[in-house]
Parts: structure tokens; C-alpha cells; sequence
């Protein structure tokens, strides 16, 4: 059992470099991925914002076990019984799903890890939601096997792969219906996004990589 975890953390004012510092000398990720606990595991930077990608196998790993010293750098999450350094982000969208050990394996080496973000409209989170989780489960159409999409409040984050690998889903969907837009861009994706102050440009933007490592090749980036 393959399981995808998503997390951001904010480092505290002024602390961005030292935790970045700690982050990137930190060798727990590297052994978990060396002795087989993870499969891959990929850090992101954004402003003072900090992304965790990383795949368990069999039982799922806590961030804190990647993320060592850069802990004390991060900001206390407010609003449940203990504060988190960590905030679980939700899976709002997947091409694709892991069927197990051998199907999620890459089957070529990995030239690119990207992390984008993206801030949506409030008023329109829930209908992003709906047009995704529609396409995700009637399995409408392919795209990038190794894509996810995941939100926290109005920001997403989303982890890509290149080159791309494209195939067919092998576990079946959730869905029965029929319901997907023909075409997509009928469900007007352009009205769900809130604009970028600093260019007025819609959707994902790229960020920072802070590492990249993954089972078959240890020291990749």
C-alpha cells in the first residue's frame, strides 16, 4: 500500500533561512527513502511557505520524521487540542492512484520534480472541488500519472513529475455518472482562479525545490 502525503508549514518570521538550512542538511528523509519506508520524497519553498511531498509505503510516516532540526523554524497551526507544525493538506485531485508496490514505480528516471501554487476564489473553492473529484473518479480523461493536487484554505499546491507518464487508471472510479464536461474547458476553470497581484496571470505557479529523492536513485534532485 502506496500512501501520498501533502503538508505545508510556515516558518516563523525571520527564521526562513535557518529552517531551509536545517531542512536541506537533514539526513532522516534521505534514510527513510534509502531504507525503503518512503518511495519519494520532494520539499518545496514558496515565500514562507514550505511544501512536503512524500509517499509512504505500507504505514504512513509523520512529517516530523522528515524534517528533523527545521522543526523548531516552523509556526505553531492554531485550531485543534495540541498545536502542528505541520497542516495536512487535502487531496483534491489525482489523475491517477497508486494500485500497489510495483504499478507506482517509475519505470524511467525522473528529470524534473515541480511544485506549483495557486490561490482559487473562495466562493468558488467548492465548485473546483466538484468539477475534480467528477472528472477524478468517472476517469473521464488521463494526464500525468504522478500528478496531485492538494488545498488548504483557497491555496493549492500541486506536485508534477516530468517526463510526463500517461496511463490509464488501473483502479476502477468512484463514480458511475457521466458528468465531466466535453470539452474540459466548459468548466470554465478560468473563473475559479484569483489573479496574481504581481502579473494578473490565472493558475499554478512554479516554486522553489528544496530537494527531491526517490527509491531507486538516492541523491537525485
Amino acid at each position: 500500500m502506496i500512501s501520498r502525503m501533502i503538508y505545508r508549514g510556515i516558518w516563523n518570521e525571520g527564521q526562513k533561512a535557518e529552517g531551509l538550512s536545517a531542512l536541506k542538511e537533514d539526513i532522516g528523509v534521505r534514510r527513510l527513502v534509502q531504507d525503503g519506508v518512503l518511495m519519494t520524497a520532494a520539499a518545496f519553498s514558496w515565500k514562507d511557505n514550505v511544501f512536503l511531498y512524500y509517499e509512504c509505503i505500507d504505514e504512513q510516516i509523520a512529517p516530523e520524521a522528515l524534517t528533523g532540526a527545521a522543526i523548531e523554524y516552523l509556526s505553531d497551526w492554531k485550531g485543534e487540542a495540541a498545536p502542528r507544525k505541520w497542516i495536512p493538506m487535502v487531496d483534491v485531485f489525482h489523475f491517477n492512484e497508486p494500485a500497489g508496490y510495483e504499478h507506482w514505480l517509475r519505470k524511467s528516471p525522473v528529470e524534473r520534480r515541480v511544485g506549483r501554487v495557486a490561490h482559487l476564489k473562495r466562493e468558488m473553492m467548492a465548485s473546483y472541488i466538484y468539477y475534480h473529484y467528477q472528472l477524478q473518479e468517472e476517469r473521464a480523461f488521463s494526464g500525468n500519472k504522478y500528478e496531485m493536487i492538494a488545498m488548504h484554505e483557497n491555496l493549492l499546491f500541486g506536485y508534477q513529475e516530468f517526463p510526463l507518464v500517461i496511463e490509464d487508471q488501473v483502479i476502477p472510479g468512484r463514480l458511475s455518472t457521466k458528468g465531466t464536461p466535453v470539452p474540459w474547458e466548459d468548466s470554465r476553470m478560468d473563473l475559479h482562479f484569483q489573479p496574481w497581484e504581481d502579473d494578473g496571470y490565472l493558475y499554478f505557479k512554479p516554486v522553489e525545490i528544496i530537494y527531491g529523492y526517490y527509491i531507486g536513485s538516492m541523491g537525485e534532485t
